[in-house]
């Protein structure tokens, strides 16, 4: 679509800060569990109004969703948004339907949140409900300067970020991502508070400023003193092995998407196998690469329970990679139970690995 020019005024400072891409849910206060994940299009129209679309899918039943046009006007806190007409419905049944209306929403600068309460048209058993939705946008400076480590600061609700758009190159997940650049450099993000078939993948580009700095010169080491020639080895006892120091991380850690585990168990969900498949696939291209393997757990349950379960979490994923083809001498493993957890539990997806290479 189009994005057309707006009148000037405090109206068009509004619609402008609301157009883009939003991701959430749709709650209801009397059905206590129901969800409609929602994600919500708009840009800038004629006059000081927004326009787009409204996708919802049906929380456990992504073959029942709904896609509305729909038209805003800003207001003094956010926007007032109204149904257009029905674009496209899938999974209907004749006892079913979506509810028309009208949705107010408040606007959190702070957090790119929107809140909305829905007034719907009295058909059927439709009355009210709560929309919650968030977007990703730069909440940091864009531009950085050369090779000098930096927080990448992003707004938005559960944030992964990838390295390229098909989502095969995982970097980061959270809201800041301190890393050092040399060049300008697009990251790929997406929000995984509440994922349709429609979630967005936006973009984030961040340039990069000046020249990298050069490295400080190395001083001559001291040569050091000479010391008395140590006796001969006995060689009729075996020297003991000595204890190897623990692997040093030298990146951030990285969150495998999709890579969970049933509730209690070691067991990988099928759909992490992709993510696993491509990490092998990567190990084998860079034979020198080690990787320290974390495991962790939620919150529920007892906390040394969780610390046993987190270490055979981790140990899970070493053993599916050395079956894949890849040396079990490259590969650590640790567990930290539930002591790191990414998400208020409690939450699937703090049933989860990281990965990090390690010299």
């Amino acid at each position: 679509m189009l994005l057309l020019l707006l009148s000037s005024g405090a109206a068009q400072a509004q619609s402008q800060s609301l157009a883009g891409i939003w991701q959430g849910v749709e709650t209801d206060p009397d059905e206590p569990g129901a969800t409609w994940p929602a994600v919500l299009r708009v840009q800038n129209g004629k006059g000081n109004s927004l326009f787009g679309v409204l996708y919802q899918e049906a929380g456990g039943r992504p073959g029942v969703t709904v896609t509305f046009q729909v038209q805003a006007t800003p207001t003094g806190t956010g926007m007032r948004l109204e149904h257009q007409r029905k674009l496209n419905e899938t999974g209907r049944t004749l006892s079913g339907h979506w509810c028309e209306g009208a949705i107010s929403f408040t606007y959190n600068a702070a957090e790119e949140k929107l809140t909305g309460r829905a007034d719907y048209d009295p058909v059927g058993d439709c009355d009210k409900g709560v929309f919650t939705l968030y977007r990703v946008k730069l909440k940091s400076a864009a531009t950085v300067p050369a090779a000098t480590e930096t927080a990448i600061r992003v707004s938005g609700r559960n944030v992964r970020w990838y390295a390229d758009a098909d989502l095969k190159q995982p970097v980061n997940s959270g809201n800041e991502y301190r890393t050092k650049l040399s060049k300008t450099t697009t990251f790929y993000l997406t929000q995984n508070y509440y994922p349709t078939r429609e979630s967005a993948v936006v973009p984030i580009t961040i340039k990069v400023g000046g020249t990298a700095p050069k490295p400080a010169a190395t001083p001559k080491p001291t040569p050091p003193p000479t010391e008395p020639a140590l006796p001969p080895l006995d060689t009729t006892r075996r020297a003991p092995a000595p204890v190897p120091a623990p692997p040093v991380l030298t990146e951030q850690p990285v969150v495998l998407p999709t890579v969970l585990f049933k509730l209690g168990t070691a067991e990988l969900l099928t759909d992490g196998l992709p993510a696993l498949n491509q990490l092998a696939a990567q190990l084998r291209e860079r034979p020198a690469l080690k990787l320290q393997i974390a495991g962790h757990t939620d919150r529920i349950g007892e906390s040394d329970k969780n610390q046993v379960l987190s270490e055979q979490r981790a140990e899970a994923v070493k053993a599916y990679l050395v079956k894949a083809g890849i040396e079990a001498e490259r590969l650590s493993t640790i567990g930290y139970g539930d002591t790191r957890p990414l998400y208020p539990s409690p939450d699937a997806r703090n049933r989860r690995v990281e990965v990090a290479e390690v010299k």
